[in-house]
């Protein structure tokens, strides 16, 4: 198998205050390392939680999704949790809404959704 595990996760987002807020200050993500890149006049931005890799690119100009969440491509970003409540609760004490938890009928336990600040549909899944 050629496949080991997952390298990194590329988001573009408009604002990067927004994202700071969002990804480092609420939801724990470490900045380790931000790269100039003159060609294309933007800062590549790593973000780091445990193996989880975010490469975080800021884009003002990028267009909105088509459809929400249905558009071709990624079509959300799931981390797995060990206590749903707990960090259901967590999310809400930084000010995040969630959607209501459901049960995943197809992989088993449950899940829920919210939204980073330019409307990413993330998961949560226990």
């Amino acid at each position: 198998m050629f496949l080991e595990k997952q390298h990194h996760i590329a988001i573009i987002s408009s604002d990067w205050d927004k994202a700071r807020e969002f990804y480092i200050e609420k939801l724990g993500f470490e900045l380790v390392r931000e790269v100039w890149r003159p060609d294309q006049k933007d800062y590549l931005r790593l973000l780091r939680q445990g193996d989880t890799v975010l490469e975080l690119f800021i884009r003002p100009e990028a267009p909105a999704r088509v459809t929400n969440p249905e558009a071709m491509g990624l079509r959300h970003l799931a981390f797995h949790v060990a206590d749903m409540e707990a960090a259901v609760a967590w999310l809400k004490d930084q000010g995040i809404e969630t959607e209501p938890i459901r049960e995943d009928k197809v992989n088993g336990g449950r899940f829920t959704f919210f939204r980073d600040p330019d409307d990413l549909p993330l998961e949560l899944h226990e």
